[in-house]
């Protein structure tokens, strides 16, 4: 359902190496989404960082990673998957103590 939007688009000369597959660095980027740990400390079981980063930033400046998310939530909420009248935020808080 999201392939079509987040599927790389080659260049004209067809220069490079092949494609990732966009299914597996979808995933890689959430990881890095849902545990907030920088790119360079990707797992080695998935894609390299670096590829993972500049797929990502292409998705996010051509609209595609919001494109991508909508279609997804669109069709959770169809099936009665997805509610978005419910939230949770994490309250989690630290008090700065002071010359910390």
């Amino acid at each position: 359902m999201v392939e079509p939007v987040l599927r790389p688009q080659r260049c004209a000369d067809n220069r490079g190496g092949p494609w990732q597959e966009t299914r597996d660095l979808l995933n890689d980027v959430l990881w890095i989404l849902g545990t907030g740990a920088q790119w360079r400390e990707m797992p080695e079981k998935y894609s390299p960082w670096q590829t993972c980063h500049r797929r990502f930033q292409q998705w996010v400046r051509r609209g595609e990673l919001e494109e991508a998310l909508q279609r997804l939530s669109k069709h959770l909420c169809e099936r009665g998957r997805l509610k978005l009248d419910e939230a949770f935020v994490d309250g989690t808080s630290a008090s700065a103590k002071r010359a910390a």
